[in-house]
């Protein structure tokens, strides 16, 4: 089966609540970015914050190309990557599968699996963690840690998160402080092992959770001395575990939904 004969072949899967569709890259269209936004439409498509797109890859187990819901690309999703070690690990067998991303290969360790559930601990690499920065939005003045995971962070601590938090996160976002966009955090400290986060991402708007973004407000939190390594990260959708141990290590689940075909 191919494209050409109208269908394409998906499997959807989520990592609490990111929710991404998984395609082979033999089936790719001739506007990549286009047919991800199509299909991530949530009302006249599959519906899915992401499409990750999968390639051979000579120096990995696979290559993953991530277009986000709106067809923006963007370098990696820590959950996005997890479902696509799940995919992997429900393909063929082991327990370790590395993954090139647009941020480098990452390593995904298989911890536990129960049917399509599953749960992985991902070698994230280095975090780069900036200087606080101050941004003028309309309603005042917010100060956060700029954070690249290899996708760029702007993580805010907040003693509560307020009714319209997403607007200000909407602001930040276009800030032009960031001239390749960025992913929004807003982290409320629970106490020196736990933080409470709310995410808005670049390319998306709020998701359920994300993998990068756990990993850039858990470092921001440690780096700023607010909390100790390892730190849960609490998010709706879930709760993900982030060790801060020279590179950046995240935990958690990963499950595939099921498996369907997109008619073109």
């Amino acid at each position: 089966m191919t494209s050409s004969e109208g269908v394409i072949p998906f499997v959807k899967a989520n990592a609490c609540g990111n929710d991404f569709l998984i395609i082979d890259g033999l089936y790719v269209p001739a506007d990549i970015a286009e047919f991800s936004k199509r299909v991530c439409d949530r009302h006249h498509g599959v519906g899915a914050d992401g499409v990750e797109w999968l390639f051979p890859a000579p120096d990995a187990d696979v290559r993953a190309q991530l277009f986000n819901a709106d067809g923006s690309e963007a370098e990696i999703s820590g959950n996005g990557t997890r479902c696509v070690a799940a995919y992997l690990c429900s393909e063929r067998a082991g327990e370790r599968f590395a993954v090139r991303t647009g941020a480098g290969v990452k390593l995904c360790e298989l911890i536990s699996r129960s049917e399509s559930r599953y749960e992985f601990e991902i070698a994230m690499g280095e975090a780069q963690v900036g200087e606080e920065l101050a941004i003028r939005l309309a309603s005042g003045e917010v100060r956060g840690i700029p954070i690249s995971m290899g996708n760029p962070h702007y993580v805010v601590f907040v003693p509560q998160f307020v009714k319209e938090w997403q607007a200000e996160a909407a602001e930040i976002g276009r800030n032009q402080s960031f001239t390749q966009g960025v992913n929004v955090e807003l982290v409320i400290i629970k106490d020196e092992g736990n933080v409470e986060v709310r995410f808005f991402e670049r390319g998306v708007g709020e998701t359920q959770s994300s993998g990068t973004g756990s990993c850039a407000s858990a470092v921001a939190a440690i780096a700023t001395k607010r909390v100790r390594s390892p730190v849960r990260v609490h998010a709706p959708g879930g709760v993900q575990t982030v060790r801060w141990e020279g590179q950046v290590f995240l935990r958690g689940p990963a499950e595939l939904v099921c498996r369907g075909e997109f008619f073109v």
